[in-house]
């Protein structure tokens, strides 16, 4: 199967869903036309299709290894980086001070979704390094900078985070690294860090690990916590990589999927490094990388949809079986085509709130408007978690769309679903992005999720002359939501709101899928009102169900114990 840039369903959300028109209109991003924009996904979507496709499989069959010490990576896989580095597709976001592009974070978004597509092993590497980037902008000191930005940007150097420890998962403050002064201006990092994604290779000339770690007089908990830059080698008075730092990778994780993409386990002996940002307050900084990488894994959740897609497609397009129809292949038969038409529906949502989110991201940016602020605050646990929802049930539908063959590793369908499916663990999990959405996104009393969904009915009220029924259908679902969202805000306990809170979520993005369905569905393309009609019609409408599950509140949960909870 050959992977093909969606480079026209990029332009097409652009131009008719997300309006990406507002930011270049900016002064920030006022470059990033729409000529521009479309050359850009154009050698993207080149670079994606013929050079980064062909690595999928390989990175599956030829995993990295750690040989002697030596992080070995997949076949092919330096090759594809360095068209990647030499691309400027690591620093597209970044700023043009240091070497960036300065474009906006929704072009990023995209060519970061084609790049995942085609290769979500090796595409993991320059997320890694675009969220630290942004971190050392925001947080770092300007000699930190000017070492290791225009590296980083160039692509010369990679990046990682460095937060989970084998105690201290989710719950951050737990972790047991520290970090003691060493007297000039530098820090002795010590720790064992875990999952940490490409921990090492062998075709950057650094690797630039952000470390979270506690000071002597840091407190417990997450306030207690500072964060740290302790690269894998140390830069030398012209800012190349000189000796090798105190910390070595201890092992590579054996994983689901991924393969081509080395996870290690860190271990840091009084490793030299520097701090980022004020002292105690590692959590603020890392916080920024962490937010960046929320709508980055939200995206190769998309990223793998389609991939996964386009290969079923090709599938079902071929096979042959069954009663013939117009063309005698599976892709005739009323119930693939209904998985087809569902994958494709749930891709364009998750696209568009995903590209929403970078829009709002880029208009805060440029405007530090704070209603821009709090909407991007406030969609970016939902593109997460539905993007990579969305990236595991097209997966598995792929597998289903193959029949028996999808269950077969050499058809390629299985890889989608292993890959992906860590995507809704990482950067948080998706039931903590919920918990997130209900608890610290609805502190303004609701205001940022009663504007989007004020947006979503004003947008069905106009749609409805010329669509009545599927406008009737988003309105309606908009205001069931809105009285959700006053009852989660009425619930005083929190555990109320936790319970219900990955349903609330995802009805929230169902709706807010309808909305840009229905804004497509407006733009005189046939194909685009039916694919519309078939997502409010038939997938929509599971809003009303997740709703009422949203509503139960906790003693549902609890009203069984345990103990009869154990089988047997």
């Amino acid at each position: 199967m050959t992977y093909r840039a969606p480079v026209n369903e990029y332009q097409f959300l652009f131009d008719h869903v997300v309006d990406l028109g507002q930011v270049s209109e900016t002064e920030l991003f006022a470059d990033a036309s729409h000529d521009v924009v479309e050359a850009i996904l154009l050698e993207a979507g080149k670079m994606s299709e013929g050079v980064l496709a062909p690595l999928q499989r390989n990175g599956d069959m030829d995993p990295a290894a750690l040989e002697n010490g030596v992080v070995r990576c997949s076949k092919g896989f330096g090759e594809g980086y360095r068209a990647i580095a030499e691309g400027g597709w690591v620093g597209m976001a970044a700023s043009p001070e240091h070497g960036g592009m300065g474009l906006p974070q929704t072009v990023t978004t995209a060519v970061n979704e084609m790049m995942a597509s085609a290769c979500l092993s090796l595409q993991l590497n320059p997320l890694m390094t675009q969220g630290q980037i942004e971190a050392l902008e925001h947080h770092a000191s300007d000699e930190v900078k000017s070492v290791y930005l225009p590296k980083l940007i160039s692509g010369e150097w990679s990046g990682t985070m460095n937060l989970t420890e084998p105690q201290a998962g989710s719950d951050v403050g737990a972790l047991r690294s520290k970090a003691e002064p060493k007297g000039d201006g530098t820090y002795a990092v010590t720790g064992q860090k875990i999952f940490i994604s490409w921990g090492d290779n062998d075709f950057t000339e650094n690797v630039c690990h952000l470390v979270l770690a506690r000071l002597p007089d840091g407190g417990p908990g997450t306030k207690g916590i500072s964060l740290f830059m302790v690269p894998k080698r140390i830069p030398d008075e012209n800012g190349q990589p000189g000796v090798a730092n105190s910390l070595k990778v201890v092992s590579l994780e054996h994983k689901m999927g991924l393969h081509g993409s080395p996870t290690a386990v860190m271990q840091f002996d009084g490793a030299t490094g520097w701090m980022i940002g004020e002292p105690h307050q590692g959590m603020k900084a890392m916080f920024t990388m962490m937010n960046n990488a929320r709508l980055g894994v939200g995206v190769q959740g998309i990223g793998v949809a389609e991939g996964a897609y386009q290969h079923a497609l090709a599938y079902a397009s071929e096979r042959k079986q069954g009663p013939a129809a117009a063309s005698g292949t599976i892709a005739e038969h009323a119930d693939v085509r209904r998985m087809l038409l569902t994958m494709k529906a749930d891709i364009f949502a998750s696209r568009a709130i995903a590209l929403a989110t970078a829009v709002s991201t880029d208009m805060a940016r440029a405007t530090s408007d704070g209603d821009w602020q709090a909407r991007a605050a406030f969609l970016t646990p939902i593109c997460k978690a539905f993007g990579t929802d969305v990236g595991a049930d097209v997966a598995s539908l792929g597998i289903q769309v193959h029949g028996g063959m999808g269950f077969i590793e050499e058809t390629g369908a299985a890889q989608y679903a292993r890959d992906v499916r860590v995507t809704a663990i990482y950067e948080g999990t998706n039931g903590i992005q919920a918990m997130d959405l209900v608890g610290r996104k609805l502190k303004d009393d609701g205001e940022a999720a009663f504007r989007l969904l004020e947006e979503i009915e004003t947008g069905a009220e106009k749609a409805r002359e010329a669509l009545p029924a599927l406008a009737g259908a988003v309105w309606d679902a908009a205001e069931t939501l809105r009285e959700t969202t006053e009852w989660m805000i009425a619930q005083d306990d929190m555990q109320d709101r936790f319970a219900g809170a990955v349903p609330f979520l995802r009805a929230y993005a169902r709706v807010l899928g309808g909305h840009f369905h229905l804004k497509a569905a407006q733009s005189g393309n046939a194909a685009q009102k039916a694919l519309s009609a078939f997502y409010i019609e038939r997938l929509m409408p599971e809003y009303a169900a997740l709703l009422s599950h949203a509503r139960a509140g906790q003693a549902g949960l609890y009203a069984v114990s345990l103990d009869d909870l154990v089988s047997g």
